[in-house]
């Protein structure tokens, strides 16, 4: 299951899109195969992640900043955000 649609299984993670007006299909989660590739050489059954989150609503796009706590075992995942950057270059294409 990819870390997105585990994120999207989470309440906090919907609040905060919420609070910027973005929707689930406008999210990208940077470097995803990075952190998948890490776990199976190391066997961790759980990661911590420093990740970016990339994502746009209507008017403006966003990098989330902040670590994802994956635990592969019971295919959780919880994003804790540490700040974000507004993209001001953002042109909706």
């Amino acid at each position: 299951m990819k870390v997105k649609e585990l994120l999207l299984n989470c309440k906090s993670f919907l609040t905060l899109l919420k609070e910027f007006a973005i929707e689930a299909k406008d999210v990208v989660v940077k470097d995803e195969k990075l952190i998948f590739t890490d776990q199976s050489s190391t066997h961790q059954d759980a990661v911590q992640e420093t990740i970016c989150i990339e994502a746009k609503n209507k008017n403006t796009a966003y990098n989330f900043f902040g670590v994802l706590h994956y635990n592969f075992l019971n295919n959780l995942a919880v994003f804790e955000m540490q700040g974000f950057e507004k993209i001001d270059d953002f042109i909706d294409s």
